[in-house]
């Protein structure tokens, strides 16, 4: 059998096709706003919008490549947002005009408090189902409860502010030419994760578990630990979303990520991630993150309420669902 260009295999793939939806629902979008989708401070704050996102949605990727589902991503993230602003304030040598004398002090505490809960996070989950082999649908829907009802009794149940306007200034509004600074790292994180699926032995093990776990183990593979190091991974990936979201509003966001998991598996199975493991495309998490973001930002100027932005992107994820379950049938039969 001839084997098909390298061109035209990429542009078969499913997320060729999801680029080429995102390109399209764009120029619609622009079109019908008459100018304010397109423009440039909209296209900022889109890709404000993936940053968080992305990160969620590609630590779901190689969860799912494993064959691990996690529920409780947005618990992670607003979790890990107060513990790092919470002992952002704790350390804070204020002066009488507002300011900080142990600036840099407080903005790297904070930035190791978000990451450290974020991996310790990951580090019970990975635990509940590595090695006491919990269900990860009912572990992470146990640790999502959790992760947010600490989150309340540490805030108070209001928003933690008065965090250093330089964090926003410096970090999360700030601009790479016209692209903001945190979705470059984004970008730099996502494209380090797919070197790792596509090339590493790390990601090939992740794959061999999600195709099947047992036959994992009998080549070597110590399956509890790699499961127990991708839940690490995952959690890191929250908490580096999580400083994130407190530089770009200066504060917490505790009911402002209720729909991330939603989002990121949207994101995950849109691009091609199998929701039964074996198969991870990081490239469809990226272009399908796309889709949800420019979906949720069309409907926002086109001024469709919030309920039916929700119901779009849960239709959007059922006929994702749908068409790979159409997909693997006809493979299966032919």
């Amino acid at each position: 059998m001839a084997v098909r260009p390298l061109w035209l295999r990429v542009l078969t793939t499913r997320a060729a096709a999801i680029l080429a939806l995102d390109v399209v629902l764009f120029v619609v979008f622009a079109v019908q706003s008459g100018g304010p989708f397109a423009s440039e401070a909209n296209i900022q704050s889109l890709l404000l919008s993936a940053t968080e996102a992305l990160l969620l949605a590609v630590g779901l990727a190689m969860l799912l490549g494993a064959g691990i589902f996690d529920l409780s991503l947005g618990a992670n993230l607003v979790l890990s947002s107060v513990v790092g602003a919470k002992l952002m304030l704790a350390v804070a040598d204020r002066t009488p005009d507002g300011g900080y004398r142990n600036l840099s002090t407080v903005v790297a505490i904070g930035v190791v408090g978000c990451l450290v809960t974020g991996m310790l996070f990951g580090l019970v989950n990975g635990l509940l189902v590595a090695y006491l082999k919990i269900n990860a649908l009912i572990a992470t829907l146990g640790t999502l409860g959790i992760g947010t009802g600490l989150a309340y009794v540490i805030s108070g149940g209001a928003d933690v502010g008065g965090l250093p306007t330089e964090i926003q200034s410096d970090f999360g509004l700030l601009t790479f030419g016209a692209v903001p600074v945190p979705a470059v790292v984004a970008v730099v994180i996502t494209a380090g994760v797919f070197v790792c699926v596509r090339y590493t032995r790390f990601g090939s093990r992740t794959l061999a578990i999600g195709s099947s776990p047992s036959a994992a183990e009998r080549v070597g593979i110590r399956v509890p630990r790699h499961l127990l190091r991708l839940a690490v991974l995952a959690g890191l990936l929250a908490g580096i979303a999580s400083f994130i979201d407190l530089s770009h509003f200066i504060s917490t966001s505790l009911n402002g990520h209720s729909n991330d998991a939603l989002n990121a598996v949207t994101a995950a199975v849109i691009g091609g991630t199998l929701l039964e493991g074996g198969k991870v495309s990081v490239l469809g998490a990226v272009w399908g993150t796309g889709l949800a973001v420019i979906l949720q930002g069309g409907l926002v100027i086109a001024g469709v309420s919030s309920y039916y932005q929700l119901m779009a992107v849960g239709v959007v994820l059922i006929l994702a669902v749908g068409v790979d379950r159409f997909s693997h049938l006809r493979r299966a039969r032919t």
